[in-house]
């Protein structure tokens, strides 16, 4: 029911009136055969048709009258209609269809001037076909007895010829959705009034953007018209007031998806036929338009997606005619209860859809909801209601779409709120907080629905796999994501199901047991059966699915050999974090259409398929946590489209393979946890513009490390820890722009294309980040042979959050502004041969947690700062350095045991201005006292009423003191 559209049914009723009076027309009289010049103007105008799936092969013999898409006058035999639309038009919301049966079904080709032999020609259709951008013939505009004329999406190019304003007679006119990417030109619109008799004009999809008001002038002038459609038209104002509007008639107005960027015009309220007003997509702002009140026969409101605010007024409940009413994507804020009250008080409830979706709707959802009888399409989700939903849910007999989600509900859903639900297909009822809302039936509960879409996240279901589920057997999406189900899934249900599911997610439960081993899923197009508990060897199910994840499961055995013919169509394969063994098999690389492959954490041995250069537009390899050995293939950068790939903590040797610099859009490298040998690229350079995490730590390379490293704009993760490097620090990283920042929220996400697993080590351990790797800022060159200083330049790397050179041969001193880095969680440079003193600015950084600076030649005294005390371990942190001295070692410092201990030169101001402050202190207590001594008792030395008060108050508190005590010493004595 959602998708009902009145402007849509009003089309096909003018359509069906005008065929339906010609064919009862025809049938009163028997015409023997057609015109003989029409017939041979018709085959004439098929010869110059490209027609690929012979729709017209029923144009042979005599009679064409009896031709498919033709339609003769009763009497004369004179051809009165020509429909060649296309009927074949896939929605949005298919997700199973035939695109190549779809352009197959295209008529095209040129339109022959035969057709001016068919002198009664009433009724032209050639909508939804491929004329690729021919212009729309001049000599249409000489088909004089044209009473419906339809060209809508068709890909005809060029100008609208002005001269089919000559079609006087004409009633219906759709001119829409012509080549969208290059539309026809609407310059002119000055032929428009001359059809005087036009009812039905729809120029949806062509720019009247540049005609300012021009073209609501020039309509305004069509006193027939019923129905005005102008979706997409670029339209950016309309003016508030008109001096005149002669479309009191009109019938539906779609001024949809525009750029219409004011209040609703008052002239609109003079719209009082208007059954159908679609303003949805544009950005009328301000409160809910009151023009709209006097709008009584409205039947379709829709001003969903526009920035409208405040409370819904009550007046739209008082809209009794009502059938479809959407303001979702708005900012509607308050309760619910006034509108849903007035549609309830009509005499007549007619209302049939509603869609407050993605406001800032609050509140409980009224009882009342269940007096809206007639109510089949319901959509709430992405509000901030709360409380529970009322029982009266479940009176909602025409109910058949159904969207509670991503609100507050708390309570429970009871076989009460679905009692009556016998129409209900779509439920969706998907929560932000999880488990806040239970659904709370008996076992063996039947429910009286049957659906064909079920989307419940977040919510608790389980444990058990209840019995109402398992009724849903002819559902062809089905999402039951953390719900709380440990149990095994019937086998059964799985058998009936696998014929026409097309979608299936119950990932994130416990689900255990085993899979149906042998399966056919004939229309499954997405499975995800990860974080769950399934064990087993891995199903073999044929199935024509492009994503199938079965990650983070107790699945064991090899991958089968024949992956490729099980899942041919497959784009997305997810088997991490199972318990997988064997070799990956060489057919994976004929799944042509493969594009991220997660195979990590698992115990696959054997060498990676060398037929790597067959993946064609392969995005993410994840082959992490394995067993595999050999060389990394030299073909691994073929695909120039791959953007992630992680091949660490596996045995594989040699050098990175130079191929892969052809990879020039990659986003992240993770080839630590090998035994690579060589250096590192010096083809890992700016060439790689998005490369924002590079780790190669625990390998064997060797060789300096290369200064192209400065120069990646978005490397934020940089890890070479644990190889052979030797030479100095590159004193260039301060020109890594991506690490100059405080603000990274505009770096790339690589979470966004996959939910990438790494280990960072900071804080002093190994951690796992998921879907963080973005708020990683990292550099880690420890555990090499690096010699020389500290550039001075990493202080400029403020959006650091950890900096490990420990275990190294670095020399000289700690930079004496490290504490710039005021975003730093972990300062690691033990193990080197740093000298002098801590600069006293570490002590302002109040991010940090860990900090390691023992094993060097430092000396003096330690920095004292309030995030230093707080740090664990604080001794540990500065062992192995015998010059140091001062808390926390049990080392003091030179003068700690003087009462007076000495001063630095440098601490003498701080001194004086601190006595200064003591001064002043003392000042201002004294000044202080003598204002508030005698605010008071100046007063009750001068005023004798409040002299009288005050003394009465402390006498009412001395009596109610002395009463406490008294009877606090009577309780004690009673006691006693």
């Amino acid at each position: 029911m959602g998708n009902f559209n009145p402007a849509y049914h009003l089309n096909v009723a003018l359509h069906y009136l005008l065929f339906f009076f010609l064919a009862s027309s025809y049938l009163q009289t028997s015409v023997k055969s057609c015109i003989e010049e029409e017939r041979r103007a018709l085959l004439t105008f098929k010869q110059d048709l490209t027609d690929p799936s012979s729709k017209l092969s029923s144009w042979v013999g005599q009679n064409c009258c009896r031709w498919r898409g033709i339609l003769c006058e009763n009497r004369t035999g004179h051809v009165a209609k020509v429909d060649l639309r296309n009927p074949y038009v896939p929605s949005y919301d298919d997700q199973v269809w035939d695109e190549v049966t779809y352009q197959r079904s295209f008529l095209g080709g040129k339109i022959n001037p035969s057709l001016l032999s068919l002198k009664h020609l009433q009724y032209l259709d050639l909508s939804n076909n491929n004329f690729h951008e021919i212009h729309i013939p001049k000599f249409f505009g000489q088909l004089k007895s044209l009473q419906y004329l339809n060209l809508s999406a068709s890909s005809f190019g060029g100008e609208i010829p002005p001269f089919l304003g000559n079609l006087s007679n004409l009633n219906y006119l759709d001119l829409s959705w012509n080549n969208m990417f290059s539309p026809i030109s609407l310059k002119n619109l000055s032929w428009l009034p001359h059809l005087s008799f036009l009812k039905y004009l729809n120029l949806g999809g062509h720019d009247l953007g540049s005609q300012g008001i021009g073209w609501l002038n020039v309509v305004n002038k069509l006193p027939s018209l019923l129905e005005l459609h102008l979706r997409s038209c670029g339209i950016q104002s309309l003016p508030f007031s008109l001096q005149t509007i002669n479309l009191t008639s009109l019938l539906v107005l779609d001024i949809s998806h525009n750029i219409i960027n004011s209040s609703l015009p008052e002239w609109i309220s003079n719209l009082t036929s208007l059954r159908n007003l679609d303003l949805s997509v544009n950005s009328f702002s301000g409160p809910f338009p009151h023009e709209l009140a006097s709008l009584k026969s409205l039947e379709h409101l829709d001003l969903s997606y526009n920035i409208l605010h405040d409370q819904i007024p009550k007046f739209v409940g008082n809209l009794c005619n009502l059938k479809i009413l959407s303001l979702a994507g708005n900012k509607f804020d308050g309760g619910i209860r006034d509108l849903l009250t007035g549609f309830t008080n009509c005499t007549n409830n007619t209302l049939e859809s509603l869609d407050l979706s993605s406001n800032g709707l609050e509140g409980e959802l009224p009882a009342t909801l269940g007096m809206l009888h007639n109510l089949e399409y319901l959509e709430l989700h992405h509000n901030y209601m709360n409380g529970s939903i009322p029982e009266s849910l479940g009176q909602l007999s025409k109910l058949a779409h159904l969207d509670l989600s991503w609100n507050s509900w708390q309570g429970i859903l009871t076989e009460s709120h679905f009692i009556n639900l016998t129409r209900l297909v779509y439920l969706v009822v998907i929560m932000g907080q999880p488990l806040s809302l239970s659904f709370n039936v008996a076992y063996d509960w039947i429910p009286p629905f049957k659906l064909d879409r079920i989307s419940i996240e977040n919510c608790q279901v389980g444990p058990g796999f209840p019995l109402w589920l398992q009724f849903q057997t002819e559902v062809s999406s089905v999402y039951l994501r953390n719900i709380g189900i440990s149990d095994s899934i019937p086998e059964d249900w799985f058998l009936k199901l696998s014929s026409h599911v097309i979608y299936l997610d119950l990932s994130y439960n416990q689900i255990k047991g085993k899979l149906p081993s042998q399966l056919k899923f004939p229309n499954l197009k997405f499975i995800d059966l990860s974080h769950n508990q399934f064990e087993g060897p891995l199903p073999i199910w044929y199935t024509n699915a492009t994503v199938l994840s079965l990650e983070s499961n107790l699945f064991f055995g090899p991958i089968p050999s024949n992956v490729n013919q099980l899942f041919p169509n497959l784009q997305e394969l997810y088997l991490s974090e199972n318990h997988l063994n064997g070799t990956i098999p060489l057919s994976i690389c004929n799944i042509e259409g493969l594009s991220i492959l997660s195979l990590r954490s698992n115990q696959l041995h054997g060498e990676f398929p060398q037929a790597w250069s067959l993946w064609s537009r392969m995005y993410v390899v994840d082959v992490a946590n394995n067993s595999l050995s050999g060389n990394i293939p030299s073909s691994m950068g073929v695909p120039s489209s791959l953007l992630i790939l992680k091949m660490n903590d596996n045995n594989f040797r040699g050098e990175i393979p130079s191929s892969l610099k052809n990879s020039s859009f990659v986003m992240g490298i993770d080839l630590g946890g090998n035994q690579l040998t060589g250096n590192v690229p010096s083809w890992i350079d700016s060439n790689m513009p998005q490369l924002s995490m590079l780790r190669l730590r625990s390998n064997s390379l060797s060789g300096h490390i290369p200064r192209q490293l400065c120069y990646l704009p978005s490397l934020h993760i940089l890890d070479l820890g644990r190889n052979n490097f030797s030479g100095t620090i590159p004193d260039c990283l301060n020109n890594m722009t991506c690490l100059l920042y405080d603000d990274l929220t505009n770096n790339k996400n690589m979470s966004a294309i996959y939910d990438a697993h790494t280990t960072v080590t900071s804080k002093g351990q190994d951690l796992d980040y998921y879907k963080t790797l973005d708020l990683v800022y990292s550099i880690d060159l420890s555990s090499n042979n690096l010699e020389g200083e500290i550039p001075e330049g990493i202080i400029s790397l403020i959006g650091l959050g950890t900096l490990n050179f420990s275990m190294n041969q670095l020399s000289g001193s700690i930079p004496s502004k490290i504490g710039n880095l005021h975003l730093l969680e972990t300062l690691d440079l033990s193990y080197n041969h740093l000298s002098g003193k801590i600069p006293q600015s570490i002590s302002s950084l109040t991010f940090l947690s860990h900090l390691n600076l023992s094993y060097n030649n430092l000396s003096g005294r330690i920095p004292s700062g309030s995030q230093l005390q707080v740090l664990e371990n604080n001794s540990s942190i500065y062992k192995g350095n015998p010059s140091l001295c001062g808390v926390p070692l049990s080392t003091k410092c030179p003068g700690d045991d003087n009462i007076t201990p000495n001063k630095d030169p440098e601490d003498k101001n701080e001194d004086d201005e601190d006595d200064k402050g003591v001064v002043w202190f003392y000042v201002s207590l004294g000044l202080g006292f003598i204002v508030g001594f005698w605010g008071v008792c100046g007063t009750l030395v001068l005023k004798k009423s409040w002299r009288y008060a005050y003394f009465r108050f402390f006498d009412g508190i001395k009596d109610k003191v002395a009463l406490a005590i008294a009877l606090k010493v009577a309780r004690l004595q009673r006691k006693s």
